[in-house]
């Protein structure tokens, strides 16, 4: 129960669908969703293959609680080998395309091949269509989802598409669903353009069973009381969203600031959860409207946003005034204090940007950054930019790059390769504040240590998500370690990398996480799920999912050499802050993370290991 047991196999080469059955094999030893997909691609591509050759396939999967009444039942994850990394890539995203998949009766879809032309695929139940898409290929994420809903006279149809950034394979390109939700990093809507598929439209009117309902809906309402009577996720994520950490990670002396120069920003709060609801305008009305929850979410941390109408970026643009989807902290650090800028309704501009066109924020504004520095050099100038001045603290720059990468543009084009090639191009490779190619977020390594590693071990390329130490280092959950210490992070990188596989792979949201632990979770896997779902089980899950990307790195060609960080963060000190003279001590704790691995000193796996996985 809680899986629909079939999948939907589209060869675009071909145009053939063929419906299979999930293999429950695999869906009892990977759970679903990040695992079972992850398994799925590293038994049917070649790790070394090109990204975005047609040989590479993209997957879209749902966990086995995406579309119950499990609280933040959401979730939907895209699997591929990334084009920005050539890492193996998993995007999780949440909104409301996720359950629909499952309520028109399936799991998963492997996309194959590569369309001759632009196509869209429409799920209607057990109707599954490739379209033609060549009236949509050229628009935005926005009106690709009105035109699709309007042609199939069908506003209760979700859809999940690239932009134009993803037509011309920018490097870190989105898909974006439901407007303003995404499967965000990695490049998977480059992978999703090489293809020419432009959308996956879906319309489910069925359901999801579970195993046991009594005992499901007793601890689903379990879960859900605790995370309404926890500080964080009844209170402060509701709230303020995770906007709430900007001037909690300043304070910490962990705000990369300027491309990692600094870690501290003194414009932050004016890009504050505490500013977006700050009156502003004539009329008086903040920058956050509302919050917005995903499909059966108890949380809602999401923001609806609205842009000062005289602001410079939409005063002769009506087509923004209305309100979308608004900064989270991710994107309002890499916009903002990543560029030195502290213009709110410019970062909200060049959000509303990426959601339209489906950009990382992350990796644009991280890779802005590096260009501003490359600037302020004097390595780039206005004759290479076409114009563009990419000075540190300008709002105007951002909101022109923005709309340049989203088109791929002019210089624009450049930044859309990421900051690790862009650097690479122009003799500076040293200043790509990347892992695996992949620009790192919100925590800077030196202020928070455990991130070094959960940066330099993630197989994504740089992840907050993927180990989010700052529960456990900034916020004391679920107990309080000390940011500035090395001493016990190897164990925690490890505990939390294998509890969120599981939590990724069961089809829930990580933020439940500060609330939850697997006490809470198992439970309500268990009572949906056949089979025996325990903490011990889903840990072992979760160990084994990571391994197995592992597994697929290493057989790509990634080695040890590629577990490091950026050079700054491990030789220039911060110069503020708490951490003030501190580098990341990711050296003393990379060898003891391989030993509590269970790998060699290169890295690699243990044959012991594989045995104990079951790999």
């Amino acid at each position: 129960m809680a899986w629909m047991r079939k999948l939907l196999r589209v060869n675009l080469t071909t145009g053939n669908i063929v419906e299979e059955p999930l293999n429950m094999e695999w869906a009892q030893k990977y759970l679903g969703q990040r695992g079972l997909a992850s398994k799925y691609l590293t038994e049917e591509i070649d790790p070394k293959v090109d990204p975005l050759s047609p040989d590479n396939k993209l997957i879209f999967c749902t966990g086995p609680l995406t579309g119950t009444s499990a609280s933040t039942g959401g979730r939907y994850s895209v699997i591929t080998k990334g084009a920005l990394t050539g890492a193996i890539a998993c995007s999780n995203s949440g909104g409301y395309f996720g359950p629909e998949l499952k309520f028109a009766g399936y799991d998963m879809i492997i996309f194959e091949g590569k369309a001759e032309k632009p196509v869209y695929l429409t799920v209607i139940d057990d109707k599954v269509t490739l379209q033609d898409a060549g009236d949509l290929w050229g628009k935005s994420v926005w009106d690709t989802e009105a035109a699709i809903k309007s042609k199939h006279q069908d506003s209760m149809m979700h859809i999940a598409s690239i932009g134009i950034a993803g037509e011309n394979q920018v490097l870190y390109s989105c898909i974006v669903n439901d407007l303003h939700r995404a499967a965000g990093r990695s490049g998977v809507g480059a992978v999703m353009g090489s293809k020419n598929l432009k959308a996956v439209a879906v319309r489910g009117t069925g359901g999801v069973k579970v195993d046991d309902f009594m005992e499901f809906m007793k601890t689903t309402e379990a879960g859900k009381k605790v995370l309404a009577d926890n500080a964080v996720t009844g209170e402060g994520l509701p709230t303020y969203g995770t906007q709430v950490l900007m001037n909690v990670i300043n304070e910490a002396g962990a705000l990369p600031t300027r491309n990692s120069r600094d870690v501290q920003f003194e414009g932050a709060h004016d890009i504050s959860a505490e500013a977006m609801a700050e009156p502003s305008g004539k009329d008086g009305k903040p920058n956050l409207l509302a919050n917005q929850g995903c499909f059966a979410c108890t949380i809602a941390c999401g923001r609806i946003s609205k842009i000062n109408e005289e602001h410079f970026t939409v005063v002769n643009k009506p087509e923004y005034w209305h309100a979308s989807g608004g900064l989270e902290y991710e994107a309002a650090w890499a916009l903002g204090a990543a560029t030195g800028i502290n213009d709110l309704d410019a970062l909200t501009y060049a959000n509303f940007i990426c959601n339209e066109q489906g950009l990382d924020p992350i990796s644009f504004g991280a890779t802005l950054g590096a260009a501003m520095e490359l600037w302020d050099l004097g390595i780039l100038n206005s004759e290479i930019t076409g114009g563009l001045e990419l000075k540190f603290g300008s709002a105007e720059a951002l909101t022109a790059a923005v709309e340049a990468t989203g088109k791929a543009e002019g210089f624009g084009a450049e930044l859309g390769m990421g900051s690790a090639r862009l650097t690479a191009k122009y003799g500076k490779p040293e200043l790509s504040q990347t892992v695996k190619g992949q620009e790192f977020p919100a925590y800077d390594p030196r202020g928070i240590q455990g991130m070094g590693l959960t940066y330099a071990t993630s197989n994504r390329g740089a992840c907050h998500l993927r180990s989010y130490t700052v529960s456990s280092e900034i916020l004391g959950i679920p107990e309080k370690t000390d940011p500035l210490v090395t001493e016990g992070k190897a164990g925690l990188v490890k505990a939390f990398q294998d509890a969120t596989a599981a939590v990724d792979s069961a089809g829930l949201c990580v933020f439940t996480t500060f609330a939850w632990t697997l006490e809470d979770i198992a439970p309500q896997v268990n009572a949906a799920c056949e089979g025996e779902w325990t903490v011990d089980t889903m840990l072992e899950a979760g160990e084994r999912i990571w391994n197995l990307e592992r597994q697929f790195n290493n057989q790509a060609g990634f080695t040890a050499a590629d577990d490091k960080l950026p050079e700054r963060l491990m030789k220039d000190a911060a110069k503020t802050g708490p951490a003030e003279g501190l580098v990341s001590g990711l050296d003393v704790m990379l060898p003891e993370y391989y030993e509590l691995r269970g790998w060699t000193a290169d890295g690699v796996p243990t044959n012991e290991t594989m045995a104990r996985l079951r790999l």
